[in-house]
């Protein structure tokens, strides 16, 4: 139709996302529909299409008046009590009740299993009076792919239905009702869309038909006399509107019924082929195990099979504007594989399958994964974190050893292993990041992965029978290993004698500067440090990332290192909670809402993290104390929403109520958080088996049992260790083929070792160092045989 009564008010004002604290996700579990959605506080927030990192609206939710002076909001102003429709089934029953009493609104919400159409049938009672004295209006934003600005909408008709439309950055919607709508209206958000005037009006009384190129919202009033009460709107995307229009069209010719049906039919198909986990039935509640692994599912990109992002959410969403595209809506290398341990745990072995070779498809030229990245494989940030170079390499050994991975499938994956430790080898082991995307330096958490990483690739190279390259791999973890003290335990320091402690492993350890000793070789122990404050600082900082290390087998649980640890962990980061304790993820971290509950925007303080209570329930279990693993389990699932969504954070400060901040509740960071569930299921899967379900083998067995350290001392270009312990080897490593010229007495007798091929773009020149005494001084030169130059500098090294 002509459009001849358009919105004032352009743009509208800054578009914002809404709450991440998601009570449900759900898509469903078939190709043909390519729709994901969320809901929070009773209505339907981001839905994604046609790809589960492009999120397309805002919220979807709805709008009671009296046309009168009776104006309610359903997200503000209603009670909201949801429940899924089965266990491990995520389409949602939601009955929302008037604050005021005096109506309730229930609500079923699930996808199309046939067409990318999200459903919704609505249900109106009237609790005071009749439903003729109300008037029931469905509200939109769009933000689509990922945008809220540049957007159009309308409204108009398809074949006769009225519907509203909405159009942006080439992809379309709409929206119909089983009824017709009585009346509709197009705006522009805070100037001239539905709420303003409904909420100066109590009734639609602008009846814009068209906004253009801003953030734009729709808003439709439904026939409550006509239909009863009960209606079903249905939202449905395409390339362009006749393709979104057609879908929604065809979804309401047939029967919710049979889409509930179909939609419940795969997920209960998929849940019943995974392991029994499940809790003893609890009354009225759902099954945590379930919820979990539907969560783990729900997120993964049907079109790019094995693709999962971090979470349906953007972290206080509610205070992000365009500027922040990714949200959590992005694949993290480190969460995936989390993912795919929680899915392998929970039984789902051709998931994990796809995941890997998701993994093999995205991967770098040089071996490295991106830090964060869109489906398509193209990176968002552009770090580089050496643990999400290391992770995939476990989940390779980790999906072999369940017996997810044929031995025959081993050798297609090694041209994806042999690539990601060459990476490790070279760039490691100071990690470019930590896991929490922080500081670069020594963290625990990346030694132990990485380590953990290279005794896998190396059994996987014995298999392929490259037996040196095997070699190589275990001796420079075993030098890596064998210098973890020296790099993070930190000895003498205020808070080692405020614990009463020798000493504890440290959050992270910032590099060596050009000054020092190499940290590879002569590191300056933590507590002889020259008085940097980088130094400093990093030996006052402790993390429950250092528990990595029993995690990852490479220390014990009862080594006294680890308990001295653990005992101030306890006493600086550990919150005691209502459901019981939960930890920050390191001293000093402003990753959180503020003391006065505003969201964090750039500076905060740090609140506990659930998935570190998980990650404090496998330790205990591998200490033996399975009374205590299972106390933490019980905390971890008391810390999840009513849905039992586990959040990434939990409020710890006393409750700020207009902020929705409650003590021992869901801040206002991300939920779910995939990782979190993942977390969730792998402690399930360990305390059913009775050990750690993904701790690898052999570093326990390696470093515990038969007590292997390291012969060698490495010097690098990047690494120039100026001195090194005596009765060691002096490994020489390069960047490529040399022959390094060499004396232990002055250059009075010279000897030139050629350098070897690792196989993994390091070439390395042993030099027969061992029976040197202390006090000897290595003096030694390069020459490049490829042209045939010389390095034109001598380097001294010096035994003791």
């Amino acid at each position: 139709m002509p459009f001849q009564n358009p919105a004032p008010g352009w743009p509208g004002i800054p578009a914002r996302w809404t709450s991440s604290a998601k009570s449900g996700v759900g898509t469903a579990l078939t190709a043909r529909s390519r729709v994901w959605f969320t809901v929070s506080h009773g209505i339907l927030n981001e839905i994604y299409y046609p790809r589960i990192d492009q999120a397309c609206t805002r919220d979807f939710g709805v709008i009671v008046t009296d046309r009168q002076g009776f104006f309610y909001e359903e997200k503000r102003d209603t009670e909201s009590i949801i429940r899924p429709i089965d266990d491990g089934v995520p389409a949602f029953a939601i009955s929302s009740t008037c604050s005021k009493g005096r109506y309730r609104l229930d609500k079923l919400v699930l996808s199309d299993p046939q067409r990318d159409v999200v459903l919704q049938r609505l249900t109106f009672h009237a609790l005071t009076g009749k439903n003729a004295d109300y008037r029931l209006y469905a509200l939109l934003a769009p933000h689509l792919v990922n945008r809220g600005a540049g957007n159009s909408a309308w409204v108009d008709s398809y074949k006769g239905v009225p519907m509203l439309f909405a159009e942006g950055s080439g992809t379309a919607l709409a929206v119909a009702c089983s009824v017709p709508f009585l009346a509709r209206s197009a705006g522009f958000v805070g100037t001239s869309d539905g709420w303003q005037d409904l909420c100066r009006h109590y009734e639609l009384r602008w009846n814009y038909d068209h906004a253009r190129n801003g953030n734009v919202a729709l808003v439709g009033e439904v026939d409550l006399l006509s239909s009863a009460g009960s209606v079903v709107l249905a939202l449905g995307f395409g390339q362009h509107v006749e393709e979104a229009a057609l879908r929604v069209r065809s979804s309401l010719s047939g029967s919710v019924e049979s889409a509930v049906a179909d939609y419940a039919a795969g997920w209960r198909a998929w849940q019943d082929s995974l392991l029994p986990l499940d809790p003893a039935p609890r009354p009225d509640r759902q099954n945590p195990y379930r919820v979990s692994t539907a969560v783990l599912r729900a997120h993964e990109a049907n079109s790019f099979a094995g693709g999962y992002i971090a979470s349906l959410s953007i972290p206080w969403g509610f205070a992000k504007g365009d500027e922040d595209l990714g949200g959590y809506h992005l694949v993290w290398p480190r969460d995936l594989v989390e993912t795919a341990g929680g899915l392998l745990a929970a039984g789902a072995q051709e998931e994990v399958r796809q995941i890997i070779r998701y993994l093999q498809a995205i991967q770098e030229e040089d071996g490295h994964w991106p830090q964060n990245c869109w489906l398509d494989g193209t990176p968002y940030w552009n770090g580089v974190q050496m643990d999400e170079c290391a992770f995939p390499i476990l989940l390779v050994d980790l999906a072999w050893r369940d017996g997810a991975l044929p031995e025959t499938e081993l050798r297609r994956l090694w041209s994806m292993v042999k690539p990601a430790a060459g990476f490790i080898l070279r760039n490691g082991p100071v990690t470019g990041q930590d896991r929490w995307e922080e500081d670069g330096g020594y963290s625990p958490f990346t030694l132990a992965v990485e380590i953990a990483a290279l005794l896998a690739a190396a059994d996987l190279a014995d298999k392929m029978a490259e037996p040196e390259q095997a070699m190589y791999l275990r001796e420079t973890a075993d030098l890596w290993n064998s210098l973890i003290e020296r790099w993070i335990y930190a000895t003498g320091t205020s808070l080692a004698k405020d614990f009463g402690v020798d000493g504890y492993y440290v959050r992270i350890a910032p590099p060596e500067t050009a000054d020092a000793a190499s940290p590879l070789e002569g590191f300056v122990p933590i507590k002889n440090r020259p008085p940097r404050d980088s130094a400093q600082r990093a030996s006052l900082i402790v993390s429950p990332d250092a528990l990595a290390l029993v995690r990852f087998g490479l220390r014990a649980p009862d080594d006294p290192r680890i308990r001295n640890t653990v005992k101030v962990i306890d006493a600086l980061l550990k919150a005691d909670l209502p459901a019981g304790p939960c930890w920050r993820r390191y001293n000093g971290d402003g990753y959180g809402e503020h003391e006065d509950g505003k969201q964090f925007d750039g500076t905060g303080i740090g609140r506990p993290w659930p998935l570190l209570t998980g990650e404090r329930a496998h330790y205990e279990l591998a200490a033996g104390n399975r009374v205590a693993a299972e106390a933490l389990l019980s905390a971890l699932e008391g810390f999840a929403s009513e849905g039992h969504l586990i959040p990434e954070q939990v409020w710890d400060a006393p409750d700020i109520p207009e902020r929705e901040l409650i003590i021992g509740r869901p801040s206002g960071s991300a939920m779910p958080l995939v990782w979190a569930h993942a977390e969730h299921v792998k402690l399930l899967r360990s305390l059913a088996d009775g050990c750690i379900f993904d701790m690898p083998p052999q570093p326990r067995q390696r470093y515990q049992i038969d007590r292997v350290g390291s012969r060698h001392s490495v010097w690098r270009f990047n690494h120039k260790c100026r001195y090194m312990a005596a009765g060691r080897i002096l490994r020489i490593e390069l960047p490529a083929v040399a022959s390094v010229h060499w004396s232990a007495d002055g250059w009075q007798t010279v000897d030139d070792t050629p350098s070897r091929n690792s196989g993994f773009g390091v070439y390395f020149a042993d030099l027969d160092t061992a029976k040197l005494p202390a006090g000897s001084t290595i003096i030694f030169t390069i020459r490049w045989t490829t042209d045939g130059r010389w390095e034109g500098i001598d380097y001294q090294l010096a035994i003791n």
